[in-house]
């Protein structure tokens, strides 16, 4: 019993040692953010500028119209004493924290690889490794191509032409960087099918049988994310989602033919 105890404790001394660790590497990262603020403030407002890469090519291969004065148009403001100081604060604190990202995830395989059989252990760095790369992935996606899109839309919609619309440095950041967690978090869909595969309570012909009604809410996902209301927009967006359930569906059919050996 005591032993068991003891075990306990050390396990939990642990794990404090490694979270204490973790906010360190993170603290570090976001302090380097913070110090580069005109850098890292170019890149935060490059999707609001005309000469972003994504209105230049668009212009350049005449895919789509953009709207009338949209990509940089709309100047940004500020609206609150301190905003500017903590949307600073904010963005850096989300870089930092995806910088160390990789630290945090290595951290917490170290913690529970002790508990792990080796194969267990092989199939859980795939799954890190896959699960950072395809975050990373949904990240450039959105920075790229939906917010750009998001972005151009919402700021020159107007209910009247004696209505200017008036976009707020902290409204511009906090849409920016929820959208970039989102689009992140759904380029999770094939590392979670895999998972769940590996565990059995995913199977492949349940994903094949639900693909129509997957497609169907990929659109839904798609027109939320980007409510621009053009067919280009949403094919760009629900397009992509479908692809990642589809990979998810080749994946887990992958883990079912290794399992079944």
């Amino acid at each position: 019993m005591s032993d068991e105890a003891k075990s306990f404790w050390a396990h939990l001394e642990d794990l404090k040692g490694y979270v204490l660790r973790i906010v360190a590497v993170v603290v570090v990262f976001t302090a380097v953010a913070f110090g580069f603020k005109e850098w890292l403030f170019d890149a935060v407002l490059a999707p609001s500028k005309v000469d972003f890469v994504t209105y230049k090519l668009i212009e350049r291969l005449h895919l789509v119209a953009l709207p009338e004065g949209g990509g940089g148009f709309v100047r940004l403001i500020n609206t609150g004493l301190a905003a500017q100081f903590v949307t600073h604060l904010k963005v850096s604190l989300y870089v930092g924290a995806l910088f160390a990202l990789p630290y945090v995830i290595y951290s917490l395989f170290c913690f529970i690889s002790p508990a792990l059989y080796d194969h267990e252990r092989r199939h859980t760095r795939r799954y890190v490794v896959g699960g950072y790369v395809m975050f990373l992935l949904g990240c450039v996606l959105n920075y790229f191509v939906i917010f750009p899109f998001t972005f151009n839309f919402l700021a020159n919609y107007q209910v009247s032409a004696s209505v200017p619309n008036m976009i707020s440095l902290e409204s511009y950041t906090s849409t920016l960087l929820g959208m970039t967690l989102v689009m992140g978090l759904l380029f999770e869909i094939p590392v979670v099918c895999a998972l769940l595969a590996r565990l059995g309570v995913l199977h492949y012909k349940v994903m094949i049988s639900c693909r129509r009604y997957a497609i169907v809410v990929a659109l839904v996902v798609a027109a939320v994310i980007t409510p621009t209301g053009d067919p280009f927009t949403l094919m760009l967006v629900g397009v992509p989602i479908w692809m990642l359930y589809e990979l998810g569906a080749l994946v887990t059919r992958s883990v079912e033919k290794s399992r079944n050996k």
